[in-house]
């Protein structure tokens, strides 16, 4: 079928139904919906025999919906209507949920049902669940509603429905000298990646997000009691909970200690104390680590939890170490795991955004960024005594992908994606070895293609075209299980030395016909370019990016319906 995706972003749901879609033969465009005349001209211009709407922020126009079927992909179970349905349900601790596809009318949520996919719902944040659990139902349900849309299917209203209103900050408002540990866990966890719960910290409003909860360190009630890296503790009448990120009133969500550096230093007689995870490598959920370490039969499994996958310069540096220090462990394969949610993004674009709110520069600490992800990449590249293997659960973008694919090994969880490409920042050129890495795995033609289409790569399409090695279970319990098996027979395998040593002898030979350095600084030179020259796009976009700007029109890339001489039934194109 021909069908137009209208969205409010390219974000990781559109991303991974675009990729399904695609994988199925379908014939796929994207449209931002910016305004109810630009979508009534993509439309004409596309002609659709299908209008699926994965994350809409305000009603489609009747006179789309009333000539087309448009599906709207909405986060909850049947009959569940509202725009605030997950968070409601986490908030109210629902122990199942599901997503809905069902057709737009003049109603909000009260349309036939297409497909529907239920799921049990853990206690997490909202923004995880969605990339994960709803992702996946999300997935399961669009191919079940297109497949019936081509059948001649009859949908059919539910039998009952239940209208969730708007969450207020009211609803969300957290009673820090009466609402337990796990009460606080919900109300910021129902508002994670957006909007947040208003709050206040040393006197100043802010929302809240990223909370993690404390076993041990205890307080009076609602103040800071201790710090860690990037987060702050915050005592709660039973317990504490870690802040990991704030968003101060005007600003952009910063790592809570940048945020509110008054609050993390010494004032007034009230002292901070620093709380380190002196046993970092011990992989723990009592408390807060954005690093930790686990060991295995010969295998080292390294984590980092950064969010959404963001990797500063200090992240950058503190991982580089953990690294080095993972390296003189006596296994033989070592295992980079990431994070739940991703696995990695490349540099920090809010902290390097944050540079030009005090006396720093946005140009100079993109600059220490991205040397420290290529001092992290370079650490992995180098790793002459273990078999290297970059696991992604979680998706994976621009400098997050080189450095994954700096590893002897790439194996990603089915329903994972990556972009591999760094373009859709302002034409930024990228670093981290690509230019070594990529080229190597998928040739010459293969990198620049990928570079110019900057569309994501499904865990499938990156095996088939060689930038990644397996594909590995969906299910996150099972992919974890895979990569231990499988980690394990390379660790036990016969052949493990003369594996190590062709390993050797390849990088051997690769640096004699162009050293490692040669790349670094080709690639640099045109960093500078980015970060100091006369071309401001990449501190435009960046700018735009991390102030959640309202987009303005649909990268040509994406919408395929508007190049010039695009006909309908037109099958050319970039596979996912």
């Amino acid at each position: 079928m021909r069908i137009l995706l209208l969205t409010h972003a390219f974000n990781s749901l559109t991303q991974r139904l675009w990729a399904d879609l695609v994988t199925a033969g379908h014939e796929v465009s994207i449209e931002f919906d910016i305004a109810d005349s630009v979508a009534t001209e993509a439309v004409a211009l596309f002609q659709p025999e299908l209008i699926v709407a994965p994350y809409l922020r305000r009603a489609i126009p009747e006179s789309i919906w009333s000539r087309h079927v448009c599906l709207i992909v909405h986060p909850g179970p049947p009959g569940d209507r509202g725009p605030s349905a997950l968070d409601w349900a986490i908030h109210n601790g629902a122990t199942e949920w599901g997503v809905t596809v069902l057709q737009a009318e003049a109603e909000m949520d009260a349309g036939p049902v297409w497909a529907s996919v239920m799921f049990p719902l853990r206690r997490a944040k909202k923004a995880s669940l969605y990339r994960n659990e709803v992702t996946e139902a999300a997935a399961q349900a669009l191919m079940q509603a297109v497949a019936r849309v081509q059948s001649g299917y009859v949908p059919q209203r539910p039998e009952h429905g239940q209208w969730q209103p708007l969450m207020t900050q009211a609803a969300r408002r957290i009673d820090w000298q009466g609402d337990a540990t796990a009460t606080v866990l919900a109300k910021i966890n129902a508002g994670d990646g957006f909007p947040g719960v208003a709050d206040t910290l040393c006197g100043e409003p802010c929302h809240l997000f990223d909370a993690w909860p404390e076993s041990t360190l205890r307080g009076t009630p609602g103040e800071i009691i201790a710090q860690r890296e990037t987060a702050l503790l915050r005592a709660t009448i039973d317990g504490a909970v870690w802040i990991g990120h704030v968003k101060r009133q005007g600003a952009i969500k910063l790592p809570a200690t940048l945020a509110f550096p008054e609050c993390a230093v010494p004032a007034a007689g009230h002292f901070i104390p620093s709380s380190p995870t002196f046993d970092w490598w011990k992989l723990t959920t009592a408390t807060w680590q954005d690093i930790a370490y686990e060991e295995a039969d010969s295998v080292g499994f390294l984590h980092f939890e950064f969010y959404n996958g963001a990797m500063s310069t200090a992240q950058c540096e503190r991982l580089r170490a953990a690294l080095a220090w993972a390296k003189q462990r006596p296994v033989r394969v070592l295992v980079l795991m990431g994070g739940e949610d991703f696995w990695s993004n490349g540099i920090h674009l809010n902290v390097i955004e944050a540079a030009s709110l005090g006396d720093g520069s946005p140009a100079d600490e993109s600059w220490r960024n991205i040397n420290a992800m290529n001092d992290l990449t370079l650490e992995l590249i180098k790793t002459p005594n273990q078999i290297t293997v970059a696991a992604i659960g979680g998706n994976a973008g621009a400098g997050g992908c080189f450095l994954a694919r700096a590893a002897d090994q790439v194996w990603v969880r089915a329903g994972a994606l990556m972009n591999p490409h760094y373009k859709n920042m302002g034409n930024l050129y990228g670093s981290e070895y690509w230019t070594y890495l990529l080229p190597k795995r998928v040739g010459e033609e293969g990198a620049q293609r990928i570079m110019r289409d900057r569309l994501p790569l499904s865990a499938q399409r990156a095996v088939a075209i060689g930038f990644a090695d397996a594909v590995l279970a969906s299910e996150r319990p099972a992919f974890r299980i895979d990569v231990a098996r499988r980690a394990g027979e390379i660790a036990a395998a016969n052949d493990f030395a003369a594996q190590l040593e062709a390993k050797r002898a390849t990088r051997d030979r690769d640096e004699a016909i162009k050293p490692l350095a040669a790349y670094r600084d080709e690639e640099l030179a045109q960093m500078r370019r980015n970060f100091y020259g006369f071309d401001p796009s990449y501190h435009v976009a960046r700018f735009h990016f991390v102030n959640k700007s309202p987009l303005s029109w649909t990268p040509r890339h994406l919408a395929r319906h508007r190049e010039l001489g695009w006909m309908p039934n037109n099958n050319s194109g970039s596979r996912p």
